[in-house]
């Protein structure tokens, strides 16, 4: 395998019509070198994350033809959802893998955002480690205000984007794009609709607010299963694991009542994230990785 890789997890604003994410997946699968990988799509967000690897040159090609075709298919102007939204494409994260660093997908980022804001003349705005503004390495604060905000506020000098015209595509909106470590998208529903315990819960774990630091969450609701989600980016599963997520929530919704009915991952994670779960809740004495047969075998 290249140890040069890069992963890439856009998310899409549209996960309720399967042939427009079907034509947006052809064009990342079109691109040699580059390897689909999982993708997944949700009626409620209205919204689908696919992921992909291979070669860095490889990966931002990919990237610009499914922003490319997700420009001619979506129209943000008829879109609607639970999931804060900015353009077509919402977002793109670059993600070094192997001996990729870090610094490597920054410069990849800012070629990927430039070649989308001059190309195809959608406002590119460079977040967390590619951000060119310290306000801007944070996603919500990118996307305050969400596509109907920012169509009424880009021309303002700090609302500017750093590619692209200052003003929004007409159907495809904006899209940020930046380069981070990998992240966890964790999703836990409840046992209630009412949106304001959810949200109660995501203010009281995301760093912003004073919980978790590297912790991002949302509440929102699951209309057609009549459910409060706390949607979750865990952005360091080293220092807080899945399950002090899980716990953490699972403590705030009791002093509602509340319960938890279930829990997603969106995407792809790692193992290691999974293994510290395992450990956990199987009270397991002197676990090692290498126990997991498929783990020995790949030695």
């Amino acid at each position: 395998m290249n140890s040069k890789l890069v992963e890439c997890v856009p998310n899409f604003s549209e996960g309720r019509r399967p042939e427009v994410v079907q034509q947006i997946l052809d064009a990342v699968r079109a691109v040699p070198g580059v390897r689909l990988l999982d993708y997944s799509s949700d009626a409620s967000h209205n919204r689908s994350v696919v992921t992909f690897v291979g070669e860095p040159q490889a990966v931002k090609e990919a990237a610009f033809r499914a922003a490319e075709r997700a420009m001619t298919l979506i129209d943000m102007e008829q879109h609607q959802g639970a999931h804060p939204r900015i353009g077509a494409t919402d977002v793109i994260p670059l993600i070094p893998v192997g001996d990729t660093t870090l610094e490597e997908c920054v410069v990849l980022a800012r070629e990927l955002g430039q070649q989308i804001g001059e190309q195809l003349q959608i406002p590119v705005y460079l977040y967390e480690a590619a951000a060119t503004r310290p306000e801007r390495r944070s996603l919500p604060q990118v996307r305050r205000g969400e596509y109907e905000g920012l169509k009424s506020a880009i021309h303002l000098p700090e609302r500017q984007p750093d590619f692209g015209p200052a003003r929004m595509h007409p159907t495809a909106g904006a899209t940020a794009v930046g380069a981070r470590p990998p992240l966890i998208a964790y999703n836990i529903n409840l046992n209630t609709a009412d949106v304001a315990i959810a949200k109660a819960i995501a203010r009281s774990i995301r760093g912003s607010s004073g919980g978790y630091p590297s912790i991002k969450a949302l509440g929102v609701l699951i209309e057609d299963r009549h459910l409060a989600q706390v949607t979750i980016n865990v952005c360091n599963y080293k220092e807080v694991p899945l399950t002090r997520v899980f716990e953490t929530v699972r403590s705030e919704a009791a002093r509602y009542g509340v319960q938890i009915v279930g829990s997603e991952i969106v995407g792809l994670l790692p193992l290691e994230a999974l293994l510290e779960a395992a450990s956990f809740y199987l009270r397991l004495e002197h676990f090692q990785p290498d126990q997991v047969l498929e783990q020995r075998l790949q030695r």
